[in-house]
């Protein structure tokens, strides 16, 4: 089951994936650009006409077979992915934004770093 963490880009919490989830789920994000491509040489339309007929609906529809959450927006699932994340912030509790963050962007909170030696 997917870890619910805050995602600081959506501003809400979310099932993030793990590393053997994400191999699941970026092949078909990745799939869906390279059909994006292909259908706007093919068609010689914009982007945003490109991206009307269901970009992303197998990546969203793998992603709610294994989080039970439907994701609406394609583009937000390249960074639902808990290796992206740090651990919760001491303060305020939401996860810091990167593994190697010093400061917590939510409360501004600075990240104790262990001692060195």
């Amino acid at each position: 089951m997917a870890k619910k963490l805050y995602c600081w880009r959506c501003q809400v919490e979310v099932p993030m994936l793990d590393e053997a989830e994400w191999v699941q789920v970026e092949p078909l994000l990745s799939n869906a650009i390279k059909q994006i491509k292909r259908y706007r040489a093919e068609h010689d339309v914009s982007l945003a006409e490109a991206r009307r007929d269901g970009y992303g609906k197998d990546a969203l529809e793998r992603y709610f077979q294994i989080t039970g959450y439907r994701e609406t927006n394609a583009d937000a699932l390249w960074h639902h992915r808990l290796l992206y994340y740090g651990p919760p912030c001491i303060k305020c509790g939401k996860p810091l934004r990167t593994p190697q963050a010093k400061l917590c962007a939510e409360c501004g909170a600075t990240v104790a770093v262990p001692n060195q030696g």
